[in-house]
């Protein structure tokens, strides 16, 4: 019977488990977690998991504001269904994204 491969999410999620245990990942521990693998090819997707952790410091860039956004247009998607008039639809998610922006009265001058 021929061996599976080792694919690159089983080394991201045993590197996660790992990392998450507070144990080291390192390329004997992942082996040992997905049970078999080449070093060769635990370590270039090893290599690669550890890339993309540090790729966040380095830039300080994270995925929230996408995921939020995400978020907030399946719930509208919910919230709308039913509603025929694609027109419709895009005032909702208007109002909701910048609705309070748009709509605020002026404020007040103060002197």
């Amino acid at each position: 019977m021929a061996k599976a491969l080792v694919t690159r999410e089983a080394v991201f999620e045993a590197a996660d488990v790992l990392a998450a245990a507070g144990d080291d990942p390192s390329i004997l521990a992942v082996q040992g977690r997905i049970g078999g693998g080449s070093y060769s090819t635990v370590k270039r997707f090893l290599d690669t998991w550890m890339d993309r952790i540090a790729n966040y410091f380095r830039h300080h860039q994270s995925s929230g504001f996408v995921e939020g956004l995400n978020n907030k247009l399946k719930v509208l998607k919910r919230r709308c269904y039913g509603m025929y008039n694609l027109r419709h639809l895009f005032q909702r998610i208007t109002l909701d994204l910048e609705g309070y922006r748009r709509f605020r009265p002026a404020p007040a001058p103060t002197y």
